[in-house]
């Protein structure tokens, strides 16, 4: 059982098995790709053959939105991506053309920030619009996420979460603070106004950091191509 559990919490997140999830939450059953002939208007540039299509691979923006705010991630276009895109990816897209008997265009990349300013390979996935918010999974390539990421990027998804983080940051530090350094009082009054120290200090520090690095919320970075945190 630890050994399960283990490898569960160690174990590097895949984000098409995040994506999958996330439709699993809103999804009881299998998309159907009749119910989706309802909801789509298809991009005049994108064709698709329906039969052919694998419905595991389409997502609506709220689920790509959803997941982007959980870890962290940016859904901008593919000419604002840094790297090029690998062979494997190339071919991905060649095979789906041929199969559909099309020429696709305005690529989407999910990927980490640091993959629009930097050549990295963290775990960027290309999608293609296919129209009413629902975008085709064309190829994933590079390395998965770290385990921890989703748990290392919940301070930063609203200002709530943030909040509740530097109080807790605040209650550790000022449990680890030896009260007779600020008092010779060791009472409760004098806890909490160490904490009430600690916590004007912490978020002094985070709101500084912040600014001057130019970080935003995940919320409004998810498709925002202008701010670089």
């Amino acid at each position: 059982m630890m050994m399960i559990m283990k490898r569960t919490l160690f174990t590097p997140t895949n984000i098409q098995h995040a994506l999958s999830k996330e439709v699993s939450k809103t999804n009881k059953t299998p998309i159907a790709l009749n119910e989706l002939l309802d909801d789509l208007n298809i991009v005049p540039e994108n064709t698709f053959d329906f039969d052919l299509l694998n419905t595991s691979k389409i997502f609506h923006i709220t689920h790509i939105k959803n997941v982007c705010i959980d870890y962290r991630l940016r859904f901008l276009d593919l000419k604002f991506f840094k790297p090029e895109l690998p062979q494997e990816a190339k071919d991905s897209i060649v095979t789906l053309e041929n199969l559909h008997g099309t020429s696709l265009t305005e690529f989407k990349i999910m990927a980490p920030s640091a993959l629009f300013r930097l050549n990295k390979t963290d775990d960027p996935l290309l999608f293609v619009p296919m129209g009413n918010d629902y975008f085709y999974l064309v190829h994933k390539w590079g390395n998965d996420l770290s385990p921890f990421r989703k748990l290392a990027m919940w301070p930063y998804k609203n200002i709530w979460n943030l909040l509740l983080t530097i109080l807790a940051v605040s209650g550790v530090a000022t449990l680890l603070t030896p009260m007779a350094l600020f008092t010779k009082t060791n009472d409760a009054t004098s806890f909490w106004m160490l904490y009430f120290f600690m916590f004007k200090a912490i978020a002094a520090i985070v709101l500084y950091s912040g600014f001057a690095m130019g970080k935003n919320f995940n919320i409004a970075i998810w498709n925002n191509r202008y701010n670089k945190s």
